[in-house]
């Protein structure tokens, strides 16, 4: 039974992995007759990595005792900082966003 469960696993995971390819190949071959679009996505990831290296620019690199012995360094510290900072930024821009639309829709 427990070979069954981890070829299932695999199994499974091949999937995601063919769905995700598939998911980000798809529009990008897709997009290829339209050009312009292709610029739009390509603004759109660069502004997110622009954000991100903000982020992780400001983002400490504390490491406490207890994660030290786990085998966190200063960099792990730092580039997960950043992801969360990152993080915490775009929903506050979404938040934004979304009252900013209902205020607008409520005005016309």
């Amino acid at each position: 039974m427990e070979s069954f469960i981890d070829i299932a696993l695999w199994v499974a995971m091949g999937m995601v992995a063919v769905a995700a390819l598939a998911a980000i190949l798809m529009p990008v071959i897709n997009s290829l007759s339209h050009p312009k679009t292709l610029v739009k996505s390509g603004v759109g990831i660069i502004v997110l990595v622009v954000i991100f290296l903000i982020c992780w620019s400001i983002a400490g690199d504390e490491v406490s005792k207890r994660f030290v012995e786990d085998g966190l360094t200063s960099s792990t510290s730092k580039f997960s900082g950043g992801l969360l900072m990152t993080m915490y930024t775009l929903f506050v821009v979404a938040i934004i966003g979304i009252v900013f639309s209902e205020i607008n829709k409520a005005l016309k």
